[in-house]
Parts: structure tokens; sequence; C-alpha cells
């Protein structure tokens, strides 16, 4: 069986020979650290890229088979086109205040690797939206790539590996470009606005999607992303996500299905578990990436609540990188009843850290690859 094989088989609890190792990438001064080590040859690519291609020969180097964001799909920014990135201010102490691509304003800290404070926002309200995000929230079929989507439909036949069609995100970008605090409030505060915005990026999200999949590719998977959650659940209310996001989750799996696609993840960090009956009411079935967190998140438990239609990827903690080879077997002997349940592939909780040793992760991929099911 190849890599591709194994993920179907495994997300349709059919038998499988072994158990595919799956990434989830690495932070970039995990490649800048990796790289001055000499355990990197080639230039990584430092800019962290949505879709991971640029990681094969990384992954290949320590052993992982896949890295489950091999996706293609909707732009990650979603706005077309995005913001130009200004830098408006220097700051006496070298901190830049910086107009990003999402137009948000940023104060950042050069040489830093931390999520940058924001400190302003382009949209404000109703007619920032409509000036600033409806122009770039409203293009078509001149966006995508065709001459990409014809390869990958000739390479289908070959491809080893699962592909994914990336669906965008309903609230993860609408909480960027409003900042989390306006967000919420916004929801309590003019609801209708709250949903005009939803609506409007819940329709753009269906009308590319539709037109990707018309193209012809055959997809392995489709992926959602969202990181509306915290160590204690949600950022935003249950009730916004299930009446208002529920119904175009529900629209676009609904077409997935059309194509017969059937796994949908979703990457979403911190304790879910509020979320997950929404997600799965509306098409949503695969947890991605299980962050264990605070919480100690794993899909056994979430299995007693919702059965085999509930599936996971991910769940594998990260710090275990960083200590040394027992850690590493405690680990995998930790996971082997998750993996015992079907359904379930793991996968490094979150993207691969700087304090990450080189030798840890071939050494885990190692044991992966020699693991019994």
């Amino acid at each position: 069986m190849n890599t591709r094989e194994r993920i179907h088989a495994i997300m349709n609890y059919e038998h499988f020979d072994r158990m595919p190792v799956v990434s989830f990438g690495y932070w970039t001064q995990t490649l800048q650290k990796w790289k001055a080590e000499g355990h990197i040859k080639e230039e990584p690519v430092y800019e962290r890229p949505m879709f991971d291609f640029e990681y094969d020969q990384i992954n290949r180097n320590l052993g992982f088979d896949f890295n489950w964001h091999s996706l293609v799909g909707i732009t990650q920014n979603l706005l077309e086109p995005p913001f130009t990135r200004t830098v408006l201010k220097t700051l006496p102490d070298k901190k830049q205040e910086i107009l990003d691509e999402e137009g948000n304003i940023i104060l950042v800290k050069p040489g830093t690797a931390s999520i940058p404070m924001e400190i302003g926002h382009t949209l404000t309200d109703r007619e920032s939206f409509r000036t600033h995000y409806l122009p770039r929230l409203s293009y078509g079929a001149e966006v995508l790539d065709r001459d990409l989507y014809s390869r990958l439909k000739e390479e289908s036949h070959t491809r080893e590996y699962p592909l994914g069609l990336f669906c965008g995100s309903l609230f993860g970008r609408m909480r960027n470009w409003l900042g989390l605090q306006n967000c919420v409030y916004l929801w309590y505060d003019d609801p209708d606005f709250f949903t005009e915005i939803v609506d409007t990026v819940g329709n753009l999200l269906y009308r590319q999607t539709k037109m990707i999949l018309e193209l012809g590719v055959p997809f392995d998977y489709a992926h959602f992303w969202e990181d509306i959650c915290g160590n204690d659940g949600p950022l935003l209310p249950p009730e916004a996500l299930a009446d208002i996001a529920g119904p175009h989750y529900k629209k676009i799996t609904g077409l997935l299905h059309d194509y017969h696609i059937t796994t949908v993840s979703l990457d979403c960090d911190g304790k879910i578990d509020a979320l997950i009956p929404i997600w799965l009411k509306n098409g949503v079935n695969t947890m991605f990436p299980i962050e264990i967190g605070s919480w100690n998140a794993n899909i056994a438990d979430w299995r007693k609540t919702y059965g085999k239609e509930l599936k996971g990827v991910g769940g594998v903690d990260k710090k275990i990188f960083a200590q040394d080879y027992k850690a590493i077997d405690r680990e995998i002997e930790r996971i082997k009843p998750y993996i015992a349940l079907g359904g379930y592939v793991p996968c490094p909780d979150h993207r691969i850290p700087p304090d990450a040793k080189w030798e840890n992760v071939q050494y885990y991929c190692e044991k992966m690859h020699g693991l019994a099911v």
C-alpha cells in the first residue's frame, strides 16, 4: 500500500498494512536551527507556506510519509488582492507599526518569533467592510491556477500521497480582520452585521470550492481552518457557530460529498469540545490537530460520545521532541490504544517547535514506521 491508500483505509475503518507517519510542518526558527546544525543541506522555505509541498524533502529526510497540509484550494488570506504590507512607522526602540496583508495594524519587533500585537484594524464598521473588504471578497474563477489543477488532475492516477482541498475559514479570518475582542462584541452589539460578514465569506467559500471541484481533480479529503478556541474553550459563543456558520458548513460539506469527498477535517487549536457536535452535525467529521494542552484532549474520550462518526488526525505531544528517546517511547505507548480505535492518524499536535532535536524527530519516525497494527 502507498500513503494515499493507507489514509483512505484508516479513515474508512478498513484494513491497512502500517500506520502512515504524518507531519504538520515546522516553525521557521526550527528550520533555521536545523540548517545551522547541518541537518538541512538545501535552503528551506523559511516563510511558512500554507500549502506545505515545499517541505517534502525535509519530511523525507526525517522519515515522515506525508504532511496533512498537502493542500491546494482557496487562498489562505481570502482577500484578493490582499492589502499591501506597509511599514507605517518605525519607533525609537526599532519596533515597527505595520499594515499587514489582512488590513490589521500590528506592532512588530524585528527578530522575534511571537505573534505580533494588533494595535488597530481597517475593518471597524459597515462602511469599512463594504469599502475595503467586500471588493476583495467578490472574485470568481479568474483567481484559479488552472495550470496547477490541470497538472494535479493528470498526476492523480499515479500520486502516492493524499491531496487535500482547502475550503477556507468561516470565522478564523473574520476574527483576524476585526480582532478577537471586536469580533465578540460585534456578535452581541450588531448581530446583523456579524451575520453579513459570515454570509459573505460563506458564499465565497462555496463558490470557490464548487469551481475548483468542477475542474476534475480527485481530492482525497477536504480541510477547513478556524482556530477559534483557547485553553478554556471557544473564543466565540457556540450558538454563533451553530446558527450563523452551521448552514454554510453544511452546504459546503454537502457539495464535497457530491464529489465523493467523505473525510472533512478542520484545524482548530485549543479546547474544542463544545464545538465538536456542531461541526459533526454539519458534515465536518475529522478533528485536527487534537492539541493536547492542559486539558489533555484525546480522540478516545470523544469517541465515547460520538462513536465512529468522529475521526481525527494529531494528538501526539510535540514537546517530546525536546526530550529524549524514552519520552518518545512513552508517548507512542500512550497513543497505541487510540490507533486501535481506527479512524485516527497520529500526528504532532502542532508544528514542530525550535527546541526539537533533529535526531529525536527521526527516532519518532523510525518507531512509528515499525509500529505494528
